[in-house]
């Protein structure tokens, strides 16, 4: 361990480049100081550097109480790239964001901004997760004064802010990162194969190490101290803890609680949370853990790991794998009742319809597996068929259900609620390093003759709807009924009552809806996804009150329900 110090209030100046020469043994390189908070390219040597950042005016904040401000009470998470999120074919910048996307995602009804890919990484195409710089905002975007004006206008409008955080593995580059810092395999890392992931080819912490749990600590403090974050999404929990890093699956609970535990890791990830909400305990914390371990968001008091809300990660996956593999007359619906709802009791979880990985090249969207080839030619309004009109149709009743039932809060990947028709394929050798693909077409949505215009309109309106209903606030959706052989799924949640017809092609006349949980009184539909505004044919009456009643299957109301749709009721005065 050494220090230098340099004397002179010019020993360093703003904008110079730095690195440092490590000497070893008759030997010396270069490398960026672990600790760095900006790294941009330096163009003369095309390589990536350490610079000093020490602009003369420091940055006006206007939310100096952002940390006193109350969370969301249910996120609705909006999930973004900076890089990716304008329409021309280059970078985004933060400026960009925080000047057109902003004004976006509050108008569609979302109240958390979750945003991906901040922390310096040399690979454009890595979506961020393999980190070199962890202290640094990455220069594509902009300056560390242009994220911290994104940051201090989302919360003029009232947006949180989380950062997608990357610390359980680090990119395994030598000269840019961590890796080999001082010559060693094991300074920040585990020595040998244990500091490798076998299936990211990544560098793995030792968490083990009093050095590195205050790096990563103090990383957490910076990025709420100094940009004001909200809090944080923490990638990769599982491989933080378990020494497999979950790739080898878990059979029950027994797994979750054998040696493959990494008890160090785990021991970070409770101190990691306990920090946060030390610091701002208004903070949120979401785990992205695929194991389902028990006590993730437990206090730490009684033994938890001390997260706020876990990422619901089965059920995009149980979407996708309906879509592609089974027809849907042979859906099951107590499968998939069973799969939107299964959950502890007092464990908060955010629920999504479909991953940010499904957007990638070489997987699909639920859009694009609905469409198909059709998603090319079919997005015309006045353009149907049977295809094209099932995929309108059920990517509504596919959000619309997976956000009535998600537990606790709903998040959405920027673009995937109108059904964006691209891939995102980063620029590469195979494209001719085209930015062509790595962006979102807003003004397909704004054209005004495409179907991309129903699909926001109709997630502005759900997210109305969960909004001033508080559903997320409320307890788990009750089911009420469900029938598998005609399709359907009625629940209540938040005192409106739920109807969902799945079938492909039978529309049910006098479809019985129990109205003992909300009580007598009349009803009207609050929303469906076959309203006319949303490229439904109107089929169901917005305006009509149905009145419950004793009825030969009990006391309620009987409704038309067409095929491939959902709609909420909400009591109203009569």
């Amino acid at each position: 361990m050494w220090e230098i110090e340099l004397e002179g209030w010019d020993a360093l100046k703003h904008g110079q480049f730095i690195k440092l020469l490590v000497g070893q043994q008759g030997s010396s390189f270069e490398r960026i100081p672990a600790y760095m908070t900006r790294c941009v390219m330096d163009m003369s040597t095309e390589t990536l550097c350490g610079q000093i950042w020490m602009p003369d005016e420091p940055f006006e904040w206007t939310d100096r109480d952002f940390f006193r401000q109350q969370r969301p009470e249910s996120p609705m998470i909006y999930e973004a790239h900076i890089g990716m999120a304008q329409e021309h074919g280059h970078i985004g910048t933060y400026r960009e964001f925080a000047d057109n996307t902003l004004d976006w995602i509050k108008g569609a009804g979302y109240n958390t901004v979750q945003l991906m890919a901040i922390q310096e990484h040399p690979y454009y195409a890595s979506f961020g997760y393999q980190v070199t710089n962890f202290f640094a905002p990455s220069h594509r975007y902009g300056t560390p004064e242009d994220l911290k004006h994104l940051i201090n206008k989302a919360h003029g409008m009232g947006l949180s802010v989380l950062l997608d955080v990357v610390h359980s593995h680090a990119c395994p580059n030598i000269g840019e990162g961590l890796n080999q810092l001082d010559g060693t395999d094991y300074q920040y890392f585990h020595d040998g194969e244990r500091g490798w992931h076998a299936g990211w080819k990544t560098r793995i912490f030792d968490y083990s190490k009093h050095e590195v749990l205050h790096f990563l600590l103090s990383n957490l403090k910076y990025w709420m101290e100094e940009f004001h974050f909200d809090g944080f999404r923490f990638d990769g929990v599982t491989s933080i803890m378990y020494e497999d890093h979950g790739l080898n699956g878990f059979a029950g609970y027994p797994s979750m609680f054998s040696v493959n535990t990494n008890v160090d890791g785990r021991v970070y990830l409770m101190l990691a949370n306990e920090l946060i909400h030390d610091y701002n305990p208004k903070a949120m914390t979401v785990a992205e853990d695929m194991s389902g371990f028990p006590g993730m968001c437990l206090p730490l008091e009684y033994g938890g790991v001390g997260f706020d809300y876990r990422l619901a990660m089965g059920i995009p996956d149980i979407w996708i794998k309906l879509v592609k593999d089974t027809m849907q007359d042979d859906w099951d619906m107590h499968y998939l009742w069973h799969e939107l709802t299964a959950g502890r009791p007092g464990e908060m979880s955010i629920g999504y319809a479909e991953s940010h990985d499904q957007a990638m090249v070489g997987d699909k969207t639920l859009m694009f597996q609905l469409a198909d080839a059709e998603m090319y030619d079919g997005m015309k309004k006045e353009y149907h068929s049977p295809t094209m009109d099932r995929a309108i149709d059920m990517h509504k009743v596919i959000r619309f259900l997976t956000c009535a039932t998600a537990g606790n809060g709903y998040l959405n990947f920027m673009g995937n609620e109108f059904g964006h028709p691209e891939w995102i394929d980063f620029p590469r050798e195979g494209n001719n390093w085209s930015y062509h693909y790595a962006r979102r077409q807003w003004s397909l949505v704004q054209n005004g003759g495409m179907k991309f215009d129903w699909l926001a309109a109709f997630d502005r309106s759900m997210t109305y709807l969960m909004n001033t209903r508080r559903v997320h606030c409320s307890g788990p959706a009750e089911s009420l009924w469900i029938d598998n052989g005609r399709k359907l799924l009625i629940f209540e949640r938040g005192g409106l009552l739920y109807a969902f017809n799945l079938h492909p092609t039978w529309s049910q006349e006098n479809v019985f809806i129990d109205c003992r949980v909300t009580g007598p009184g009349g009803y009207r539909l609050a929303l469906s996804t076959d309203d006319w505004p949303f490229g439904g044919q109107s089929r169901t009456d917005m305006n009509f009150v149905y009145h419950a009643r004793d009825t030969e299957f009990g006391y309620g109301i009987q409704i038309y329900l067409p095929c491939r749709c959902g709609v909420a009721l909400q009591k109203v005065e009569w």
